[in-house]
């Protein structure tokens, strides 16, 4: 049983989580009144007000981002304690926090959740989807999913999947308007821009003869979604850059084609990345594994079928 502490600390990082105090009640099975009470008795003992409540919704104080800060710290260090010195740390088992990205991780990592829960049935796993990469030692997470770079040095990661990227554009869009020989044939056309955090707008990058290359592109289309832009290249707006993991079906059937492949992109690597602990848990171990035995099943499979 975790003790008041502990219990406290949960609910207050639930409490900062979902911004209400009706959903953190939901997710420790306490009735609202009760969640209420929590926070009031919380707040009495400490001297300080934690959060602003309104009738819908609550925002941390100063002081309430400080209590939250060590609160995520402090549960962190029970858990890595717990998983150190269980006589059953084999075993996976416990909570897994995991973040992936919004559409690969409702298209993708969901089902294998999915599937990962049918085989370890004594793990309960949150997953949690966001736009932006989220600060792992700041907000609990044991686990995020992500293409590219590493974004924090404080952190350990494994390749899961190689996943080159590639100009691509639809038969249809070529026939009309020409295929590009050269890069500044890219100035003629139209270039679908899918935008990505903070990358610079309508900037493509290249390799090509051990060369670095920039150039910058326009068109009249352009979104922050993957499966958008994509679907705007199929119905033969422009040329796009995708990675292969999103190619593969549609350069098969011949729905795409790729444009200029000797100019090489940076690589859109898939990576699971985790805070730098030394003792790192079996449920924790087992989701990574779950993980490259997936996606490399899945890279051997698309590689015979689309010829790579």
């Amino acid at each position: 049983m975790k003790t008041d502490i502990a219990s406290h600390l949960e609910f207050f990082v639930l409490l900062a989580r979902h911004g209400n105090l009706a959903a953190a009640a939901r997710a420790l099975d306490l009735t609202p009144p009760a969640a209420t009470k929590r926070l009031s008795q919380m707040e009495a003992r400490l001297g300080v007000r934690l959060v602003n409540r309104t009738t819908r919704s609550v925002s941390l104080t100063a002081e309430g981002e400080t209590y939250l800060h060590h609160a995520t710290r402090i549960l962190a260090g029970i858990r890595e304690m717990e998983d150190a010195v269980s006589s059953s740390r084999s075993v996976p088992k416990g909570l897994l926090r995991v973040n992936a990205t919004l559409g690969f991780g409702r298209t993708t990592i969901a089902p294998l959740v999915s599937a990962f829960a049918q085989r370890y049935p004594q793990v309960e796993v949150q997953l949690d989807v966001t736009d932006r990469p989220i600060d792992l030692v700041e907000t609990g997470v044991d686990l995020a999913i992500r293409f590219g770079s590493l974004p924090d040095k404080r952190l350990n990661a494994r390749r899961v999947m190689s996943n080159r990227r590639f100009m691509c554009a639809s038969p249809r869009y070529l026939e009309q308007h020409g295929t590009p020989t050269s890069l500044d044939d890219l100035a003629e056309h139209n270039c679908i821009v899918h935008r990505q955090n903070d990358d610079a707008y309508g900037i493509w990058r290249f390799m090509h003869e051990e060369r670095s290359e920039v150039v910058k592109v326009h068109g009249a289309l352009s979104s922050n979604d993957g499966d958008i832009v994509l679907g705007w290249a199929l119905d033969g707006h422009g040329i796009l850059v995708r990675s292969e993991w999103d190619l593969a079906k549609y350069l098969e059937s011949g729905r795409l084609r790729i444009v200029l492949p000797e100019f090489v992109q940076p690589f859109a690597d898939l990576f699971v990345y985790y805070p730098n602990r030394r003792n790192q848990s079996a449920r924790a171990r087992a989701f990574i594994d779950f993980l490259i035995e997936h996606f490399t099943a899945r890279g051997a499979r698309t590689s015979e079928s689309a010829g790579y």
